[in-house]
């Protein structure tokens, strides 16, 4: 087994404090969003076997039924599937929704005929996977996700009392679910800039009189003025997860993070689609087209297990589960028939001979039995083959 040596991406939204006071070190001024696990090409975890450092994914490439197991290989391709984070947000991420699998295909194969460039800033498709994912809460962790019902977001937008939202409202109750939905988001994202920035303004300052179920979207303003997403935003539901809860994004399902430190495991792609509260590129037309326009309540997932803790999804790319070791306890061994990556996020567990502080991970090949001893919290990522 490995220990791993993680990047740390400066993305503007990132929390200056969170992630330098789990591994315990000094803040350095400035946001550090993710720490990225894994062998994403856009920054590989790196490790030492002896031989100087190398990348996780140069270290896949050159043997991938070695590393992964053949099993995995067979059933995703000589790439690990999955990439593990842990994320800290100290400002709103972008609202945004992710393709299915035919969608991403579909849409990175019409991005490379048509010649767009993979780093310019108007491509929606990095690469033609889809990316599902898993936030699990270290801290109390807000955000949006999924729609609320048409009748309960009319609701709210009738409360704030902003005449320019009532038109919205009134959609929201003269249609059915989807085409309520569709159409209000695409008013909304449509709308001329000018007249949508007044919205917005008006909005925000109905929401901070208000406070209690219009606080979080009162806070947007501040990071995003004038950003149609303000508005978007409504028409989806809030939530806050305590430590140890977790979430679970399907594909199509739009969503943003606003504030906390969480564990995020995801399938291995940088597919978004963009829907506001941000700078960067919104493709209103191919946005539409991933949406899916259905409303229901966020599906809070706590683990299930004894010893093992998991976290159940309907997909197979990323398996994420937790081990709770008290002081004295027995030791466990774990299944080596997949590659995994351990992080520990408290106490001093141990993977084998490695000890572990808070922040620190390990990367375990297909094969190599690894037996946890100690105290601490330890989060496993693999995948189901």
């Amino acid at each position: 087994m490995d220990r791993l040596t993680n990047t740390i991406r400066p993305y503007a939204w990132g929390s200056t404090t969170a992630i330098p006071t789990l591994l315990g070190v000094a803040p350095t001024g400035e946001p550090q969003a993710e720490m990225w696990m894994g062998a994403h090409p856009g920054a590989p975890s790196r490790l030492d076997r002896g031989t100087g450092e190398t990348s996780l994914s140069d270290l896949i490439a050159a043997d991938p039924e070695g590393e992964l197991g053949a099993a995995t290989v067979a059933r995703f391709g000589p790439r690990l599937p999955f990439l593990f984070k842990v994320l800290a947000a100290g400002a709103p991420l972008s609202l945004q929704v992710h393709p299915d699998l035919a969608q991403a295909r579909e849409g990175y194969e019409d991005e490379e005929r048509r010649g767009v460039p993979t780093d310019a800033a108007h491509r929606n498709y990095k690469d033609p996977n889809h990316k599902p994912e898993m936030i699990c809460a270290l801290s109390p962790f807000d955000g949006f996700c999924g729609f609320r019902r048409p009748e309960e977001a009319a609701d709210l937008l009738d409360g704030l009392g902003v005449d320019s939202l009532k038109p919205y409202a009134d959609l929201l109750r003269a249609h059915p679910e989807d085409a309520a939905l569709r159409e209000v988001l695409t008013a909304v994202l449509t709308a001329d800039r000018e007249q949508m920035a007044r919205t917005v303004t008006e909005t925000a300052a109905a929401a901070e009189r208000l406070g209690g179920p219009y606080a979080p979207y009162a806070a947007l303003v501040h990071h995003f003025p004038g950003d149609p997403g303000v508005i978007a935003a409504l028409l989806l539901n809030h939530f806050r997860l305590q430590p140890g809860e977790a979430l679970f994004l399907g594909a199509g399902v739009p969503h943003a993070y606003i504030d906390g430190l969480g564990v995020e495991l995801l399938a291995n792609s940088d597919n978004v689609l963009r829907a506001g509260l941000t700078p960067k590129h919104v493709d209103v037309p191919e946005l539409l087209r991933v949406v899916r326009f259905e409303s229901g309540d966020p599906a809070v997932l706590r683990p299930e297990g004894d010893a093992e803790e998991v976290y159940e999804t309907p997909i197979d790319e990323f398996r994420l589960s937790r081990f709770l070791l008290a002081p004295g306890g027995a030791s466990r061994t774990l299944p080596a028939d997949t590659a995994q990556i351990l992080l520990c996020t408290a106490g001093a567990p141990r993977v084998g001979e490695l000890e572990l502080a808070p922040g620190e991970s390990v990367f375990v090949p297909a094969g190599e039995k690894a037996e946890l001893s100690g105290s601490g919290t330890v989060f496993r990522a693999t995948v189901l083959v």
